[in-house]
């Protein structure tokens, strides 16, 4: 077994409670983290007998493009359902923090995160 990590994917989502949010949208970070069922002994430098980690941001592009979900509790789940089905047997576990970089609450404070794993 052996991980992948993409670290702090930055995109402009319209993810959010509040209807300035869905309108003017925020930036959000993404970061992800793929524990394969895959001996790396096994690989003999071959990309077929492994995954190919620009699918997971190609994928996970595509979803905060798409998405106008209330929670970014939501978006997390469903980029780790979406990622899971890119190569099902090769992936033991999946785990997504989705930061909020501008959040409308009157305070101060960097951001606002989650973290799911599954």
């Amino acid at each position: 077994m052996y991980t992948i990590r993409i670290n702090r994917m930055k995109f402009h989502s319209h993810i959010g409670v509040y209807q300035a949010e869905k309108k003017l949208g925020q930036k959000i970070e993404i970061n992800l983290e793929v524990k394969l069922n895959i001996d790396p002994a096994t690989l003999d430098d071959q990309v077929a007998k492994t995954v190919n980690y620009a699918d997971f941001y190609a994928t996970i592009a595509q979803i905060v493009k798409d998405s106008r979900v209330d929670l970014i509790e939501t978006l997390a789940l469903t980029i780790i359902k979406e990622i899971k089905k890119i190569e099902r047997t090769k992936i033991a576990t999946v785990k997504v923090s989705v930061k909020k970089l501008g959040v409308p609450i009157d305070g101060i404070l960097d951001n606002v995160e989650i973290e799911m794993e599954q």
